[in-house]
């Protein structure tokens, strides 16, 4: 199947969309006093990361792009590029980001590329950019391949994708309050964004969204915002460090550490890779269930809250029954 379709490359379009946001968000949070903060060195390490994952995307995005295009040469379907299709097409990859992005919290070998856009301390239009230069390596590509097979081409696929992340862009500030309940009730926003963020037990593994945080209704992964229980931003154990390196590569160290200790079974050494991240063959760690189950054997007022509804007495505590 051969053609000459093209899109514009949607996020270098916006460039100086973000460069004039991030220069307005900083002014108004120097005049008001309120809505965040800027820490020189964390700003800086987030932009380092956003030209590094830029970098990488020029070095190994030949790696998806060739096997996108495999995918379109042997579906026998197109759906063409009319305006329809690029909407439906959107949808679809929305719901696609949704998935990827739960993955990247709940399977360690991809948190190991997503866990740098979470290691800032602050919350601002620059943590966007905060981004990861090992993404492929994930081979969460894959994870497009059924939009392509069925009849959305590549350039489509990866042109709708650019305006998803355009559109997150803007949801990583505290200079916007709540928007609209319409708006709050269908599309992510920042403060259910802020949540995502969070390193409170509440706000652990919820939100995944990228622009129709009706996704994570529709998944029971949805926790809205708590005016009670503000957001703590960060890592659960945040990694202290303004190094890009160490922020780009700093789990992916620590999943060879673990995997390859000596006395561990084939099991656990893969635990270590594919469980989801907090895993510990001994118990000595807590994953985000147990993190949450923690919490409410301190706070059992918090119990049937948002966050917490899933959890009851008789959840497990210990990690070591499952290794």
């Amino acid at each position: 199947m051969t053609d000459h379709v093209s899109f514009p490359d949607a996020v270098q379009w916006a460039v100086p969309f973000f460069i004039a946001a991030i220069l307005a968000e900083f002014l108004w949070i120097t005049i008001k006093g309120r809505g965040g903060r800027y820490e020189t060195r964390d700003a800086v390490t987030s932009l380092i990361m956003g030209a590094g994952n830029i970098a990488s995307g020029f070095v190994l995005g030949f790696i998806a792009y060739a096997f996108f295009m495999w995918l379109w040469q042997i579906t026998p379907l197109n759906l063409g590029t009319s305006i329809p299709v690029i909407i439906l097409c959107f949808v679809l990859d929305d719901l696609r980001y949704y998935w990827v992005h739960r993955f990247g919290h709940r399977i360690r070998w991809v948190w190991a590329s997503h866990v740098n856009h979470h290691s800032s301390q602050h919350y601002n239009l620059t943590t966007a950019l905060r981004q990861t230069w090992t993404y492929t390596f994930t081979f969460m590509m894959v994870v497009r391949a059924p939009l392509i097979l069925l009849g959305f081409h590549p350039a489509m696929v990866l042109f709708v994708g650019g305006l998803n992340l355009i559109y997150q862009f803007w949801i990583h500030t505290e200079a916007i309050d709540k928007m609209p309940r319409w708006f709050e009730s269908i599309m992510n926003t920042p403060s259910h964004h802020r949540a995502h963020h969070g390193r409170n037990a509440r706000y652990l593994d919820c939100n995944y969204a990228g622009v129709l945080i009706i996704w994570d209704k529709m998944f029971g992964t949805f926790v809205p915002e708590q005016k009670d229980d503000r957001v703590d931003y960060g890592l659960v154990h945040n990694i202290g460090t303004f190094n890009p390196l160490r922020v780009a590569f700093h789990e992916w160290v620590g999943i060879w550490r673990d995997a390859t200790q000596q006395g561990l079974s084939l099991r656990q050494r893969l635990a270590y890779c594919f469980a989801p991240p907090g895993y510990s063959h001994d118990g000595s760690r807590d994953n985000s269930e147990q993190i949450k189950q923690k919490h409410l054997t301190r706070h059992p007022e918090d119990r049937g809250t948002p966050g917490f509804e899933q959890f009851d007495e008789n959840l497990p505590n210990t990690q070591a029954e499952q290794a």
